[in-house]
């Protein structure tokens, strides 16, 4: 698995993951800011982008994985982890770190794209029903933990 000695590792690297990766974050958060200023043009030009970007980053990671494969490691994360282990240099510790903190940056600036996508979607929906007629009416919990539509009482008076 991990006698590399023999073999030339300098064909083992993750620049164009970072750089891929650092690329995607930029792409995110450009997502974000159209997302908030509801800037469809911006949104609908980034997909395809987006699409290409995703799959350049999974090339790169295949690259780096045959690469290590090449060198006798494991085509995976353990193997890069013993690969970096191997290299015993500091400058590719902390290089890999960065990249994994970017990474779950990345993941974390999805996620938040997702919610404010979700946000919009219901306040469209909302509008749409409101144009064709249909009305909810918010609901809120009782004391008993029931649903109860606001604007209703406890008791019922007459007049």
């Amino acid at each position: 698995m991990g006698t590399a000695n023999q073999v030339n590792n300098t064909s083992v690297s993750f620049e164009a993951d970072a750089s891929l990766v650092a690329q995607l974050l930029r792409d995110l958060q450009e997502e974000q800011t159209a997302l908030v200023s509801a800037d469809l043009d911006t949104i609908e030009r980034m997909v395809d982008s987006r699409v290409e970007l995703l799959q350049a980053l999974g090339a790169a990671a295949n690259q780096r994985y045959d690469a290590l494969a090449a060198a006798g490691y494991e085509a995976n994360e353990n193997g890069m982890a013993a690969w970096l282990k191997q290299q015993s240099s500091q400058t590719l510790d902390k290089a890999w770190v960065a990249f994994q903190a970017h990474l779950s940056q990345a993941k974390e600036l999805n996620r938040l794209n997702g919610i404010l996508i979700n946000k919009n979607f219901l306040r469209n929906q909302e509008k749409l029903d409101a144009l064709s007629g249909k009305t909810t009416i918010p609901q809120f919990y009782g004391k008993n933990g029931h649903a109860q539509a606001a604007g209703s009482s406890r008791a019922s008076f007459s007049v």
